[in-house]
């Protein structure tokens, strides 16, 4: 927001600005937030806040601004936030209103004095309620106490530290691990410090914000794919690719549930002699040989350079990874600003990640019977007419399309004890307006037969069946 830069006469706080054509103060004061998502960012619309590329469309193209004495830019800001805010209530895309939980996460929760199913928590494997978890981070703040009190590189680090990403390098087979206060923290920094100028990055179009940030966070030169659109990234590669490449996708992609084609990814990385990183958030616990996330599912662990996931999902704690080998994990450690300036997690966090990995890695039947409800609601909602996007995981979303129309039909829902949160804009595209279903191990068939029944009743009733 550097105001100096765009302003040619400054006096006494007086702002002369003449017969300039295009936009200057919009590069402030209006972003088309419509046309930001996950999926299709504008990158001239992030960095610095500099939309100079969004012309405003004023008469002749020009704006005029004679001699504003004592100009007020707080007040300015101000207006220019209310409107924003305006905007996205007018498009049914405001979010403010939040579901609070009165106990801890399950399959059943209490929201307002209510009992409700969810079916919109990450938390995959059912484990945030479990005793042992609970135990096991109770006993780490009688041993460490509360807080970290430090960053790892000053004085947060402590054993359990060490052992977790020993344990994070032996599931996934790696060499060595680093673990981030959160996921979004994790991308950030490995691609922060990984990438520059002199890289190119070729990126899935669904990729998750935080590595569409680290990206842009970076410098480097980002390419978009198709989604799991293969021909097109070779297409890329073989007409954009640089001094330095980096492939980045995500495994499992949050908002439809599908897998990327990791064995098509690696062999085209290793005919380019490009890196690849798989960012394993909702797939680790989920798939692959004891629940080690997507690469091992596609059975191509060893040929994925940099692993990095979460702490706060299946596993439910709270942070991020990465995981590869040694001088990878050495780099981040010394180049990675969101985890050099960052205070460490505290212990009590780390010891629950330590516990859950043991369980997952042990436990089978959560994972089979996940999946197995995961496949049946599946096929019973496209049975019944209904859009589902193209998932083999717990995350199963119902393509409504209309914003509106799927606020409706989430309050709808909510009305008959489930919750199911409308997912809109910017999360994801325009017209693809969804409810994103996401499964528990501890649902039982009753409660799937419970939604189905309500998903189909609400659904003909809004005429979409």
């Amino acid at each position: 927001m550097n105001v100096a830069a765009h302003v040619p006469v400054c006096e006494a706080n007086k702002w002369h600005v003449h017969k300039i054509k295009g936009s200057i103060l919009k590069s402030i004061f209006r972003i088309d937030i419509h046309e930001q998502n996950t999926h299709q960012y504008n990158t001239k619309s992030i960095v610095g806040m500099n939309v100079a590329a969004h012309e405003p469309v004023w008469e002749a193209n020009k704006w005029y601004v004679h001699k504003i004495a004592m100009c007020n830019w707080g007040d300015i800001i101000l207006e220019y936030i209310k409107k924003q805010l305006s905007f996205l209530k007018s498009e049914n895309l405001y979010r403010g209103d939040f579901k609070n939980l009165c106990c801890a996460q399950g399959a059943k929760v209490v929201i307002d004095k209510r009992e409700i199913i969810l079916f919109g928590s990450n938390n995959y494997l059912g484990l945030s309620d479990e005793p042992t978890l609970k135990n096991a981070a109770i006993e780490a703040i009688k041993m460490y106490g509360t807080g970290a009190g430090g960053s790892r590189l000053t004085t947060g680090s402590y054993i359990l530290n060490e052992k977790l990403e020993e344990e994070i390098s032996k599931f996934k087979g790696t060499e060595s691990s680093l673990v981030y206060n959160t996921g979004y923290m994790a991308n950030l920094g490995i691609i922060q410090a990984l990438c520059n100028k002199d890289w190119v990055v070729f990126c899935d179009k669904y990729n998750h914000a935080s590595i569409i940030d680290g990206c842009i966070l970076s410098g480097a030169k980002l390419l978009r794919y198709k989604h799991c659109d293969m021909i097109d990234l070779s297409n890329k590669i073989k007409e954009f690719k640089g001094k330095y490449n980096l492939i980045i996708t995500d495994g499992v992609f949050s908002m439809d549930g599908d897998v990327a084609p990791l064995s098509h990814i690696v062999k085209l990385a290793k005919e380019h002699d490009i890196i690849t990183m798989v960012d394993d958030a909702h797939g680790l616990g989920v798939l692959g040989e004891n629940g080690a996330g997507t690469a091992s599912y596609f059975g191509v662990e060893k040929e994925i350079d940099i692993h990095m996931g979460t702490l706060s999902k299946s596993i439910p704690s709270i942070g991020g990874y990465v995981s590869g080998k040694k001088h990878f994990i050495d780099y981040f450690n010394n180049f990675s600003r969101s985890f050099i300036f960052s205070t460490a997690l505290p212990p009590s966090a780390i010891s629950v990640s330590l516990k859950a990995i043991e369980i997952i890695k042990n436990d089978t039947y959560r994972r089979k019977n996940l999946l197995e409800i995961s496949k049946r609601l599946k096929n019973n909602l496209l049975s019944s007419g209904f859009s589902v996007s193209n998932t083999v995981t717990p995350i199963i979303s119902i393509i409504i399309g209309d914003t509106e129309k799927t606020i409706e039909f989430s309050e709808s829902l909510y009305e008959d004890g489930i919750f199911i949160p409308a997912i809109r804009p910017p999360t994801v595209p325009k017209g693809t307006s969804r409810l994103r279903v996401s499964l528990m191990a501890t649902h039982t068939l009753e409660d799937i037969d419970y939604l189905l029944d309500r998903l189909k009743y609400r659904g003909k009733r809004l005429g979409m069946l």
